[in-house]
């Protein structure tokens, strides 16, 4: 049977992905979860031990090596060594059902940050594998293989979370989906214990905000599909599915962009740029100006309408008096308002 490590070892000259073991992808952070920041650097760790990652060594990388990477971070010694003492924190439980025994162990043994040449940005990250995760390498026949550009993209560790035990699930036969206790997603996604305790807060600020990120930034399309027990939620079945080559293509697209603005792509927020009264010229021809102005203005005498560079510059010089921005939040029903009330000095 093949070996995870083999697997990371026939790998390493791909750059883009990392093989995880699927014990470590589907294993549930009990204690003191890490955050994302965290979770991103214990994929960047197993991504440059590749297929050494079950052995007993010291592993290397520099700092400005890390600073290359886009979706990390312009890390410090001082960042650095949070992220490591939250990965030093985190426990990992498996179940190993063959076997039947869990295994609790942490991820890391020791790290060290030697910075007798951080000036010159070469601190040198060190780190050792903790016994517990060497051996579910060593022993894994399983692996998830997941895109580093979208782990690095994602934002919250219950994306992160939630995308790594799923990718360790697309490949098995026939399978699309998994359901989960509302017990078990949460212990998945890393959500602690007394936070949203009530389904729909754990629904609308976890599970769904992890779905549409993953969604946005993967090549899959994941839906959570809740059960209930009378007005109780039991468990939620995830879905997934291959997205098709165009929606991949957007995605791709979508992950060459710059992560500002990212998560008002995702909301729609960004689709309908926001009005803006124009700062000079006349209204004649621009909408919805134009139309706003013509529709709502009062006709002077004879039914005509009153000179438009006129009632411009009236409604520039009172949004000047009131203080109000010519690209506030409603400027166009405040200028319909407007309208309706102006009358022109003859």
């Amino acid at each position: 049977m093949i070996k995870t490590t083999q697997i990371a070892a026939d790998r390493a000259f791909d750059q883009a992905k990392t093989v995880l073991p699927a014990e470590v992808a589907r294993g549930v952070y009990i204690e003191n979860p890490p955050g994302a920041e965290a979770l991103k650097l214990m994929h960047l760790l197993i991504g440059q031990a590749g297929g050494r990652m079950a052995e007993d060594v010291r592993h290397e990388l520099r700092l400005a090596d890390i600073k290359k990477i886009e979706g990390m971070r312009n890390h410090s010694r001082a960042t650095l060594r949070k992220l490591f003492i939250e990965l030093r924190g985190a426990v990992i439980v498996f179940d190993d059902t063959e076997a039947q025994c869990e295994i609790i162990g942490g991820f890391l043994d020791q790290a060290k940050l030697d910075y007798r040449h951080e000036v010159s940005d070469d601190l040198l990250v060190a780190w050792w594998f903790g016994r517990a995760f060497r051996e579910m390498a060593e022993k894994s026949c399983h692996w998830a293989i997941l895109d580093r550009q979208t782990v690095f993209a994602l934002s919250s560790k219950y994306s992160i979370l939630l995308f790594q035990h799923v990718t360790s699930l697309v490949n098995l036969n026939h399978i699309t989906s998994k359901t989960f206790t509302v017990a078990e997603l949460r212990a998945i996604i890393g959500v602690s214990d007394g936070k949203l305790a009530q389904f729909g807060h754990l629904n609308s600020r976890a599970i769904q905000p992890a779905i549409a990120e993953i969604n946005q930034t993967s090549r899959l399309t994941l839906t959570a599909t809740p059960r209930k027990v009378g007005r109780t939620v039991v468990s939620v079945t995830i879905s997934w599915e291959e997205k098709p080559l165009e929606q991949k293509k957007d995605t791709r697209r979508e992950l060459d962009r710059p992560k500002v603005g990212r998560k008002a792509r995702r909301d729609g927020a960004a689709e309908t740029p926001a009005l803006a009264f124009p700062k000079s010229g006349s209204l004649k021809g621009t909408e919805p100006w134009d139309g706003l102005a013509r529709t709502h203005v009062t006709r002077v005498q004879g039914g005509h309408i009153p000179d438009l560079r006129g009632l411009t510059d009236a409604f520039r010089n009172w949004c000047e008096a009131k203080s109000i921005p010519l690209d506030a939040n409603g400027i166009d029903r405040t200028f319909t308002g407007f309208c309706k009330t102006y009358r022109p000095i003859i």
